[in-house]
């Protein structure tokens, strides 16, 4: 399958890149061994950040040209693709800056003279999304490249001039060949590269079935892998909570990337009747209001889907709700013009036997629900198969909490509808993969964490490390 950039604003077709040969597959997996083998792994730390920090001072004096390709190969509107940007590079400076703290030994307090040592594996194949092009690798470029690791990227078809630019910070930045190598490869030459012997570990974010395709073949391989999948987060408005305040939130939780956004805010729970009929009749009132538009334009509040593909899921998705019994209430229709626009849309009425009760939404599509109390909520929270994030609105943050403690889920946010940094963990249970990236957690997933003990001169050979 060719990796394409398709313009979703006016769905013309700009640019076509033909899968690489099998030759040349073969000469980047030999490159990238021999770059870890022989330079990468060795490599003072110093060395390796001064490289992954000059890759991010890069991306943020190119900001404009970086922020345009995710505008023109996804859809992603100006203002949100800068940030993108931005966080990106942050992502490689924070692991530029602490990778040398969380690689010292730790030693183990219980056991005089051992430590636990963190040492590089060699290539990760990494199987990157469209949604969030750079921001999807570098919270795997960024801890794996600084553990010493090498890193095979294989990015989404529809944004292959974001995955091409992104290789070039690096290339540009110092790194030896071999060490950040991207790959334009098909389906069958992708599970190879997790076939090779050379390929120690696996980490892929997108669909449950392209996950679970990818953990059976690492599995088979006795490889590790680290999957972020979908998510059908709640957000979960309790008795107390500010109704304009939690309205305004669950809007930007739902509508951040035109809704593709595997953490976003997909199904709006609200405790008690009368409050739940003020919320609903808000939130349509302002999700009606976005208007869609050109994703240059900063005033554009409503930007395309990526896909004719992923639009027409979404009207499928409403079709099918509509006809077990769910209500429209705004939305639901193509947007009348060139391009891959939906018009933001609200659904209810969903009941647990609704087949879209179960599926993720991914675009501009909330479900909203009302239920009676506290427990209904949790209940409807974790009744689904997925477990991403979660988040509860409350002026009690204490109650917050003890609610956030019963929600089956990797993450909750509390009086927020999500967030990421480098320092946060992210990733979830469930369908919703396994493994984390970011923060400390992220960066020991692949790792040999390789214990060292130390016994004195003339210690038994067997038992308590004493000298004779």
């Amino acid at each position: 399958m060719p990796y394409t950039t398709i313009n979703p604003a006016t769905g013309e077709l700009l640019a076509t890149y033909d899968d690489i040969s099998d030759d040349l597959l073969e000469e980047k997996l030999a490159s990238a061994q021999r770059a870890f083998e022989t330079d990468w792994r060795r490599r003072p730390i110093g060395d390796r950040a001064r490289i992954v920090s000059r890759a991010a001072a890069l991306l943020r004096e190119r900001a404009d040209e970086y922020a345009g390709y995710l505008t023109l190969e996804m859809g992603k509107r100006s203002g949100e693709a800068r940030k993108e940007v931005d966080s990106s590079a942050s992502i490689l400076d924070y692991y530029a800056k602490h990778a040398h703290a969380y690689l010292q030994p730790r030693p183990l307090e219980e056991a005089p003279g051992a430590a636990v040592h963190i040492e590089p594996i060699g290539a990760i194949f990494a199987v990157e999304p469209w949604n969030f092009p750079y921001y999807q690798i570098a919270r795997v470029a960024g801890p794996q490249l600084m553990v010493g690791n090498v890193l095979l990227l294989k990015h989404a078809e529809s944004v292959p001039q974001s995955a091409l630019a992104f290789a070039r910070l690096f290339e540009e930045a110092g790194a030896p060949e071999g060490v950040y190598t991207n790959l334009f490869i098909s389906i069958d030459q992708a599970g190879r590269v997790i076939d090779d012997p050379r390929v120690q570990g696996v980490t892929l974010t997108g669909s449950e079935r392209a996950g679970a395709a990818v953990a059976e073949r690492a599995g088979r391989n006795l490889k590790k892998v680290v999957l972020e999948l979908g998510g059908s987060d709640p957000f979960i408005v309790l008795e107390d909570a500010p109704l304009d305040w939690a309205i305004q939130s669950a809007v930007a939780g739902r509508m951040l990337n035109a809704g593709q956004c595997c953490v976003g805010s997909k199904r709006i729970v609200v405790i008690g009747k009368a409050r739940g009929d003020a919320f609903l009749e808000g939130f349509a009132k302002r999700m009606a209001a976005l208007e869609t538009g050109d994703p240059m334009d900063p005033a554009t509040a409503v930007a395309p889907l990526s896909s004719e593909r992923a639009l027409k899921l979404l009207l499928e998705q409403i079709d099918r709700a509509v006809s077990h019994g769910a209500r429209v209430v705004c939305g639901g229709r193509r947007v009348e013009r060139p391009g891959f626009y939906l018009q933001p849309t609200v659904l209810t009425d969903i009941s647990p036997q609704n087949p879209v009760f179960a599926e993720e939404l991914f675009g501009p599509v909330a479900a909203f629900h009302v239920v009676e109390d506290e427990a209904a909520a949790i209940a409807l929270a974790n009744g689904t198969p997925y477990g991403l994030g979660a988040s509860v609105f409350t002026e009690d943050t204490e109650r917050g909490e003890r609610v956030a403690a019963h929600i089956d889920s990797g993450m909750v946010f509390i009086n927020q509808p999500f967030g990421t940094a480098a320092e946060l963990p992210f990733g979830g249970v469930k369908r919703s993969g396994f493994g984390r990236e970011l923060s400390l957690l992220g960066f020991d997933e692949f790792v040999n964490k390789k214990l060292i003990k130390v016994a004195p001169v003339g210690a038994a050979p067997i038992g308590p490390a004493r000298a004779a």
